[in-house]
């Protein structure tokens, strides 16, 4: 069968941003099995919701978006089995890679230190990583460019505090 055009530009842009989905569900579980049903989950949304995006703001923010509500929801739900035929990705074979930018042992450490933050910490956290402005974090998650000053400040504490207790 042949692909058609929007798969075709879906399976690009899903190769140039698939470390970000990884990050994403990174930040949210060390267990390798949930990472990977998450980043599937994240994967099938977005295939989903493609034909939908109309460019009115940045992929990435869009993606973030996507990513960080489906994390979210699949966290406060209990699990379920999706059978494989239900799956739209006839022609998407995607798998995830780690990031290999830092040493495995300062991956553990960060990753331990947020952890222990709550949900909506995390995401701020892995957004601010990211190098995403005030006002992008504002767009992905809801949530005012002041309040979001204010959160960063007390999360950077929590981190200092949950690092030095080490």
């Amino acid at each position: 069968m042949k692909k058609t055009d929007l798969e075709l530009e879906f399976e690009l842009r899903l190769k140039e941003y698939k470390l970000l989905i990884y990050k994403v569900c990174r930040m949210y579980s060390n267990d390798p099995n949930t990472i990977q049903e998450m980043y599937q989950d994240i994967i099938i949304q977005l295939w989903k919701s493609y034909p939908k995006f109309r460019g009115e703001s940045k992929f990435s923010t869009w993606l973030y978006r996507i990513a960080i509500n489906r994390v979210l929801m699949s966290l406060s739900k209990p699990k379920r089995s999706i059978q494989i035929s239900d799956i739209e990705l006839q022609y998407v074979q995607v798998s995830y890679e780690e990031d290999t930018g830092l040493k495995e042992e300062q991956h553990q450490q960060l990753y331990v230190a947020i952890q222990q933050l709550n949900d909506v910490e995390k995401s701020v956290v892995m957004l601010y990583l990211e190098d995403k402005s005030y006002d992008e974090m504002e767009e992905i998650l809801g949530i005012s460019n002041a309040t979001l000053r204010v959160k960063m400040n007390r999360i950077k504490d929590k981190l200092r505090t949950l690092t030095n207790n080490k």
